[in-house]
């Protein structure tokens, strides 16, 4: 008997079990409300640490945005497809996608430091040059170099530690600049301090590669957006892939309207202006400008896209390494460029260097036919001119001053110049 009631209970309760599952399958608010939803299924991504660059750390940026990557809070634009593959390898930059809640999403450039192709021969020649085999571990070779042993030991970046590498920002150090690196490195915890206690032989490690290859992240973060500086927000290194804020490089305006291409211009002159004239006392100069040197933000705002070809002099310091230091090479003075290039004088540099690149390079680019004569004429004079040379470096200012009156009356006041409308309206400025 107690058998039989048993089977009953058992009977009816997968009865009552099948009438629900029927009833929460006919009314899908029921079954919302019944029982947790499933988790969904997120489609997976596969970088491989190989595309991120993460299998040659530490000879890489740093990891300070990794997370990010690998919790889908950075997307390339490819991921945004139907197939959602990720591109290819080989390209310089990649254009993503940011976000810090996974509702707003904002657009980011992901860059590498130089091509793949360079990275790799770069890692093939530490490999040859210094254990003499074809594939090695970068970490293991590069730690026995002398200049690393040097900088395990030292307590502070000093001029001596950076000679002869061939980053521009680097050709002329003083002491008060590479403090500013040690102080403002972002890849590791903020110490505000100008002694390198707070970095471990990882983080110097990285610091010394990054600098030996390409000084723009370093840059970025040495003169943040934020202060006023004419660069893009540094958001973090992930192996070798660093991620900034998106600009449009300057070549994609090349066909603007006249009035775009006025206040391109005079932005782009304002940026030479301050480059050679600021509170810091830095003089910045190119080494060599292209159309991708500059780029546009959304807003209309015109920031310097690519500092990897940016020198720096201090003119409250001066260069602390004399011209015969510069000469010492290495493996790192290597990695991305000839060794047998010589470096350039620091004395050589001229205030003028910068604006007659821009003035050979890009102007002519962003202004030619684009306003009526006489104007036309007179911008072309002048560009022409200044492309030419100018007569000595005390002509800098007041050429930048005449080719700005020349264009402040071309350019407008409305919308599509978000950073500056509508104060536009309301000042003599503009």
């Amino acid at each position: 008997m107690g058998r039989w009631i048993c089977c009953l209970r058992s009977r009816v309760a997968e009865s009552l079990m099948l009438l629900l599952v029927l009833a929460l399958s006919c009314d899908p608010s029921a079954a919302a409300t019944a029982s947790p939803s499933a988790p969904h299924a997120k489609p997976s991504y596969s970088f491989g640490r190989t595309f991120l660059g993460l299998d040659k750390c530490n000879a890489c940026i740093g990891t300070s945005i990794c997370k990010k990557f690998f919790k889908e809070e950075i997307r390339f634009d490819t991921w945004l497809s139907s197939r959602l593959k990720l591109p290819p390898s080989y390209l310089l930059s990649y254009s993503g996608n940011y976000t810090d809640d996974a509702q707003s999403w904002r657009l980011v450039d992901i860059t590498r430091l130089t091509t793949k192709y360079r990275h790799d021969q770069a890692d093939k020649r530490i490999c040859t040059s210094l254990l003499k085999t074809k594939t090695c571990s970068l970490e293991r070779a590069l730690r026995r170099t002398r200049r690393f042993q040097k900088w395990l030991r030292a307590k502070r970046l000093t001029p001596d530690l950076v000679q002869g590498l061939s980053s521009p920002m680097l050709r002329c150090p003083s002491q008060r600049l590479l403090d500013r690196i040690v102080r403002r490195y972002a890849e590791v915890p903020d110490a505000g301090s100008i002694y390198m206690d707070h970095l471990t032989d990882r983080d110097k490690l990285r610091l010394l590669y990054t600098l030996s290859v390409n000084s723009h992240p370093i840059l970025l973060q040495i003169f943040p957006d934020v202060e006023g500086w004419p660069f893009p927000r540094y958001l973090g290194s992930c192996g070798r892939l660093l991620v900034s804020a998106s600009t449009r490089p300057l070549r994609d305006f090349f066909g603007a309207a006249p009035e775009v291409a006025a206040d391109l211009a005079l932005q782009l002159l304002a940026v030479l202006r301050s480059m050679g004239t600021n509170d810091l006392n830095y003089f910045f100069y190119f080494t060599h400008v292209d159309a991708g040197t500059f780029g546009v933000f959304s807003n209309g705002h015109l920031f310097i896209r690519d500092a990897s070809t940016l020198g720096i002099i201090d003119k409250e310091e001066g260069s602390q390494l004399v011209d015969g230091q510069q000469e010492y090479k290495d493996i790192f003075s290597c990695l991305t460029v000839d060794c047998q290039s010589a470096f350039v004088s620091c004395n050589s540099i001229r205030e003028k260097q910068s604006l007659v690149m821009v003035c050979q390079e890009l102007l002519p680019k962003l202004l030619k036919g684009k306003f009526l004569q006489p104007v036309q004429e007179k911008i072309d004079s002048f560009l022409q001119h200044c492309a030419d040379g100018l007569a000595d470096d005390q002509d800098v200012n007041e050429a930048l001053s005449k080719l700005a009156e020349l264009l402040k009356p071309l350019r407008s006041c409305d919308s599509r110049f978000a950073y500056r409308y509508p104060d536009c309206k309301y000042s003599d400025k503009y």
